[in-house]
C-alpha cells in the first residue's frame, strides 16, 4: 500500500520531502520585504518588479494571502492589516493606499473635493468617494471600503501640489464662495501654523480670482508672525 508522500521502487521507500523555498526566489524576497515592513503597510505588484516577472509575482502575493501574510484588498492591491484586540483587522489608512499606489513612478497628487476640505476641518462630511487630481492616468481603486479616485489634470492645477496652498485652493473650490464664511476663515487661522499660511500669498495666481482676496485675508496676520519668528 502506498502512503500519501512515500514511493516504492525497487523494494526500497522513499520519502518525498517538500522542496525547501530558496532565500533567494521571488516568494522568499517578497515574504521578506512583507514581514519587515508594519502593519497598515500597501503593497502592490509594481514594488516589486526588480524581483521577476509580473505572472511570478502576481503568483507569489496570491500564496502569500494564501498562507495569511498578506491581505487582498481588490486585484493588484494588498495590505499587512493592522489588528485591534476590540474592532480586529483594521483597514489601512489613505496616506498608505495613495502611497502604495503612487509607488516608484513618484506621480504627484492633491487632495480635492470634499475630501481636501474634511483634511483642513471644513467639513464633517466624510465622503465615501475620495479624489485626488493628478499629473498621471485616471483610473479609480476600491481598498476594502474606500473608492479612491485619481483624476488627470491640468498642470496649472497641480502647480501647488504637496503644499498647504493647494489643499486650500481645491478645499475652497469644493465649498464654493458662498459658504467660505468668517467662522471657517477663523478656524483655518487658529488651526494652521502662521509661516505655512504667509506662504498662501505666494500662490496666488493659482487661485481663481473670486478667491485671492479670501487667500489675503487668511494670510494677512500670518507674514508678520512669520517674519518675527525668523528674528
Amino acid at each position: 500500500m502506498l502512503f500519501f508522500g512515500q514511493i516504492i521502487a525497487k523494494n526500497r521507500s522513499y520519502s518525498i520531502m517538500p522542496r525547501a523555498i530558496s532565500p533567494t526566489s521571488i516568494d522568499a524576497q517578497i515574504a521578506r520585504r512583507v514581514q519587515r515592513s508594519a502593519r497598515g503597510t500597501v503593497f502592490t505588484p509594481a514594488l516589486f518588479t526588480a524581483l521577476g516577472s509580473r505572472e511570478a509575482i502576481d503568483k507569489a502575493l496570491q500564496r502569500l494571502v494564501a498562507q495569511g501574510g498578506l491581505r487582498r484588498l481588490s486585484r493588484g492591491l494588498y495590505d499587512k492589516p493592522r489588528h485591534d484586540d476590540m474592532l480586529g483587522p483594521l483597514w489601512p489608512s489613505v496616506d498608505a493606499v495613495v502611497k502604495a499606489l503612487v509607488g516608484k513612478d513618484k506621480l504627484r497628487v492633491q487632495p480635492a473635493g470634499v475630501y481636501a476640505a474634511n483634511l483642513l476641518g471644513l467639513s464633517e462630511q466624510v465622503p465615501a468617494k475620495l479624489v485626488f487630481l493628478t499629473d498621471g492616468a485616471s483610473r479609480s481603486v476600491h481598498a476594502g471600503p474606500m473608492q479612491i479616485t485619481f483624476k488627470r489634470t491640468s498642470p496649472r492645477n497641480m502647480a501647488a501640489a504637496n503644499r498647504l496652498s493647494g489643499l486650500v485652493i481645491q478645499a475652497f473650490k469644493s465649498l464654493g464662495q458662498a459658504h467660505i464664511t468668517p467662522q471657517r476663515l477663523a478656524h483655518l487661522r487658529k488651526a494652521l501654523p502662521a509661516a505655512e499660511r504667509a506662504r498662501l500669498l505666494a500662490d496666488l495666481d493659482l487661485a481663481p480670482a473670486w478667491m485671492r482676496p479670501l487667500l489675503r485675508e487668511l494670510a494677512q496676520d500670518a507674514a508678520p508672525q512669520a517674519r518675527k519668528r525668523k528674528s
